[in-house]
């Protein structure tokens, strides 16, 4: 029976879903962490009664045919990128990005990897890096004396020493946009690699056309809402429950024919 194989095909659906929900709801407090949604599409159709054939010598046709799905399948797991709120932290190195746009990092491979997590760090040479002591791009140095710093809305960094009236430019911070963002490529760490989908990126200064600003002592939360997850686990489970029950339905049904005499 065809009906075994397609309501294993929805629980297979709906066991993904489940999963996808749970990395949200795990993720709910994550920096700058973007929520999935699985998106599914209906699978091949058997032709019984094709519709639009002839019913007759005289070139009568089918208005209606028959066809018979075959399921469902996981199309894929789309990333929503809109931003998260705004919660301030008063830290000197928690740069949030209140728009569009990617702080640029350099991973230990030399390849170049995109975050909107901006809580940044210094290391043991004075280096603003991430949390895992990766490198944020320019790669800028705060001196030893430095008594302060500053990261206006434009990405400057400065940076207040003894001695001396005017703030030190330390670097710019640029910010990178993508013309499909849902198509980076998560790699873990909040961290997101450029590919083929999300094409090539875009970099320039903090509010230019297009950019978002940089707002210092911020962090972006998650933009995770609980309430629609918990509503659509309930809604996956009770159609993965629902999916259970025509396998059991076909079951039963195949158990009466085969006892049959």
């Amino acid at each position: 029976m065809r009906s075994l194989n397609i309501g294993a095909t929805g629980m297979l659906a709906q066991q993904l879903n489940v999963e996808v929900i749970s990395n949200n709801i795990a993720n709910m407090n994550t920096t700058a962490y973007q929520r999935r949604r699985a998106e599914f599409q209906d699978l091949l159709y058997q032709n019984q009664r094709r519709a639009g054939a002839n019913s007759s010598d005289t070139g009568t046709i089918v208005p209606v045919g028959i066809q018979v799905g075959l399921g469902v399948k996981t199309a894929s797991v789309y990333r929503i990128t809109e931003t998260g709120n705004l919660t301030l932290t008063e830290n000197t190195l928690d740069l949030a990005i209140n728009g569009k746009g990617y702080f640029q990092i350099t991973l230990p491979s030399g390849e170049t990897a995109y975050t909107r997590a901006g809580s940044f760090q210094l290391d043991d040479q004075g280096n603003i890096v991430t949390t895992d002591g990766y490198t944020v791009e320019p790669g800028i140095t705060v001196p030893a004396d430095a008594t302060g710093i500053t990261v206006n809305s434009s990405g400057e960094v400065l940076a207040s020493i003894d001695g001396q009236v005017t703030p030190s430019n330390l670097g710019q911070l640029n910010l990178s946009t993508f013309a499909n963002e849902a198509g980076l490529s998560a790699i873990g760490d909040n961290l997101f690699l450029e590919t083929p989908a999300s094409g090539s990126p875009a970099s320039s200064t903090p509010g230019s056309t297009g950019y978002g600003t940089i707002e210092q002592g911020f962090l972006e939360t998650s933009n995770v809402n609980v309430v629609e997850e918990i509503t659509n686990l309930i809604t996956a489970q009770r159609a993965y429950e629902m999916n259970s029950k025509v396998i059991e339905t076909s079951d039963q049904m195949m158990s009466t024919v085969s006892q049959m005499r």
